[in-house]
């Protein structure tokens, strides 16, 4: 008989098995489900507690993206770099991670002997996480310290600013803090002007930084500077100055103010007596203001350029007589009175333009205002409100009133531009971009005026800028010297003065302006004197010999272009033009 399926007994403990295990694999991966979710759930949490958590960005309260940021590199006009920045490491500890102090304080300070022992000891103490120990090493330190093998001593990479020029463009460059900061000069003005503007650029860390260009011909510096070394020395002076301006643009082409400092070495900059005299030093300017009283006589038209002025007699105010230095003691012409550098002719034309209106003309030059200037090492002048007859007197040859070289170099330029005052400036700009900016203070006639008094002096005989005119031939240079006496326990010194000549050239086509300054001058030799046509004017006809074709000034020795410059009417009544 045969037995089929249906004839067996159902398997009840083999369906109980199967039904036991399927149970226990769903248990399973619940329990896996509940236990991936409890992960990720102690996950999460943690990085949302992370993520609440305030990193402390700072070392020592400087933030550590301002310690490592890298500066934008500074070009002169020509493309010369000026300052750059350079990447060194600086030694940092972590306290709380330095297992023998002791062992760490005598193995540093073999390559490091000029930390204070005791001070480092103090350093390296504590459960500080950071503390600087030595900023701005070398590799080669750097390399040394490493093989040590300190626990808790380590490097970050810094920027630090280096000045290829060193002392030579100084004063317009100033110098930055070990954090990389301007402190001084133009370093400073960029970070007050420009850092919301990188920021807006996105030129964050690691990012290539676009290059500053400045106005400034490294060239034209470094004969500035030269010549200024070398006056102080051959006129054994206490200080020397100058300046060269664009007539235009407003374009600086070059500044330099002695004693000065080594950028790359801030504390230097520290020193008595190395501010910037340019800017931030204010003088009585003496006869150079002269030009700037006959050009608002004549602006005004209060004189007239063939005008005469009675100069044989002092002019007396109370008990005090002003009279000339050198006399000529007979009546003469207004070109005249600039030539012979007279103080009754300039007392003369400032009383027939009168003091209030004289007075409202420096205002209109700026005279008793700060210089519109990118740097920040600025003074305000010290310009009377009101002038009294004697102060408005004694104001129009320069006495009596203290403004900045950078005052009297902006005023030169508008005189020989056609009017036009302009701000001075040390980044690059083009005559269309200033053009704006111009402000008419004379009227082109004017202008005209000046720049053929200014050449008269350098040519004709008994100018005070022969001296000038012999060294700086065929380059057609115009100026006025001023020789302004120093108060010395509340009286002006006849032993101690400063010296200024201000010029322009070339004065048949001008271009650049340029202030010369010479502090308490000596003789350079028994031929010579202490005036300013022997120092500052010498000074002014050296640096312009040598910078004129470099700003591409071709040299002319014919008598056309001096001719030229004569006004006409001047011409009727003295052909030669004097």
């Amino acid at each position: 008989m045969a037995v089929t399926a249906e004839d067996l007994a159902p398997t009840i403990s083999l369906d109980g098995v199967r039904k036991a295990r399927g149970n226990l694999t769903q248990a399973r991966i619940r329990w896996m489900i509940l236990a991936l979710v409890i992960g990720f759930g102690a996950v999460g949490g943690r990085l949302v507690q992370l993520g609440m958590v305030e990193t402390d960005t700072t070392i020592e309260g400087q933030a550590r993206d301002a310690i490592t940021a890298t500066r934008p590199p500074i070009l002169d006009r020509n493309g010369l770099e000026m300052a750059v920045d350079i990447r060194v490491p600086s030694l940092f500890a972590e306290p709380r991670r330095i297992i023998d102090v002791d062992e760490a304080v005598t193995k540093l300070r073999t390559v490091l002997p000029n930390l204070d022992e005791a001070w480092l000891r103090n350093r390296l103490s504590g459960d500080r996480g950071f503390v600087w120990v030595q900023r701005e090493l070398t590799p080669a330190i750097e390399e040394q310290i490493m093989r040590l093998g300190i626990p808790g001593i380590d490097f970050i990479t810094e920027s630090k600013r280096f000045y290829p020029g060193m002392n030579e463009a100084a004063h317009i460059l100033g110098s930055t803090n070990v954090d990389n900061q301007g402190i001084s000069g133009i370093e400073r003005h960029m970070d007050r002007e420009s850092i919301a503007l990188l920021q807006e650029l996105g030129l964050a860390r690691g990012n290539k930084l676009t290059p500053v260009e400045l106005s400034v011909d490294m060239r034209v510096q470094h004969v500035m500077h030269d010549q200024l070394l070398d006056a102080m020395t051959r006129y054994q002076a206490i200080a020397a100055a100058g300046a060269i301006m664009d007539i235009y643009t407003g374009e600086i082409i070059a500044l330099a103010s002695l004693p000065d400092f080594n950028p790359n070495d801030p504390a230097s900059a520290l020193v008595k007596d190395t501010f910037n005299r340019v800017t931030s030093g204010i003088f009585e300017p003496g006869s150079i203001f002269k030009t700037v009283t006959l050009a608002g006589a004549l602006d005004a038209g209060a004189v007239r350029i063939t005008d005469d002025f009675d100069a044989r007699y002092g002019v007396r105010f109370g008990r005090y007589t002003i009279s000339d230095f050198h006399g000529k003691n007979r009546i003469l012409s207004l070109p005249e009175v600039y030539k012979y550098s007279s103080n009754i002719g300039t007392i003369r034309i400032m009383q027939a333009m009168g003091k209030d209106n004289f007075r409202e003309f420096l205002s209109r030059m700026k005279f008793d205002e700060r210089v519109e200037f990118e740097l920040p090492e600025m003074r305000v002048p010290s310009v009377p409100k009101s002038l009294s007859e004697v102060g408005a007197a004694t104001a129009s040859f320069g006495h009596g009133l203290s403004v900045s070289p950078l005052h009297m170099l902006t005023a030169y330029a508008a005189f020989v531009n056609g009017g036009n005052y302009i701000s001075p400036t040390l980044y690059k700009r083009s005559i269309a971009e200033a053009e704006p900016f111009y402000e008419r203070v004379l009227q082109p006639q004017t202008s005209a005026y000046m720049r053929y008094l200014m050449r008269l002096n350098a040519i004709s005989v008994g100018g005070s800028g022969s001296q000038m005119n012999k060294l700086a031939q065929g380059y057609r240079v115009g100026g006025k010297t001023g020789t302004a006496e120093k108060v010395v326990d509340g009286r002006y010194s006849s032993s101690k003065v400063t010296n200024f000549f201000a010029s322009a050239f070339p004065l048949d086509n001008p271009r650049y302006a340029m202030v010369i300054m010479v502090d308490e001058p000596k003789a350079e030799n028994p031929q010579s004197g202490t005036t300013a046509g022997w120092n500052a004017g010498a000074l002014t006809g050296r640096v312009v010999q040598r910078v004129a074709p470099m700003l591409g000034i071709a040299p002319d020795f014919g008598e056309l272009l001096d001719q030229q410059i004569v006004p006409p009417e001047v011409r009727r009544i003295f052909p030669e033009g004097y």
